[in-house]
């Protein structure tokens, strides 16, 4: 026998909409900011555009760690992203998980190489 104390419905199974659209939003925000805040550096700065020049954009401490802060939410975004669609347009569970952990292993990899690339610099 089944008792309703209510209309509260459980979502089970299912990611709250609120949470990635506002992850989403959020992490868009990060993006563009940085973005505007390198093109000012570039455009402001004298001389050519060479790799001397983004070298020294990406020099300092403080600007390696933002720009992988952004990355972190670049790739947030993407899984977001990424999952939403899945989870919407790929119904067999088998084939949906195989897209999801392809997705994971291709983001962490993206992760680490975007590491290496910083901090070689």
């Amino acid at each position: 026998m089944s008792v309703n104390y209510g209309s509260h419905r459980t979502v089970v199974g299912a990611h709250y909409g609120m949470r990635d659209w506002l992850s989403q939003r959020v992490t868009a925000v990060i993006m563009g900011l940085f973005t505007l805040v390198v093109l000012a550096q570039v455009i402001f700065s004298k001389g050519p555009v060479s790799y001397e020049l983004w070298s020294g954009i990406f020099a300092a401490q403080w600007m390696k760690t933002v720009t992988f802060v952004v990355i972190v939410s670049l790739l947030w975004h993407v899984w977001v992203g990424m999952r939403n669609v899945f989870m919407d347009y790929v119904k067999p569970y088998a084939v949906r998980f195989v897209f999801h952990v392809f997705a994971i292993v291709w983001l962490t990899g993206c992760a680490g190489w975007a590491i290496q690339v910083l901090w070689r610099l």
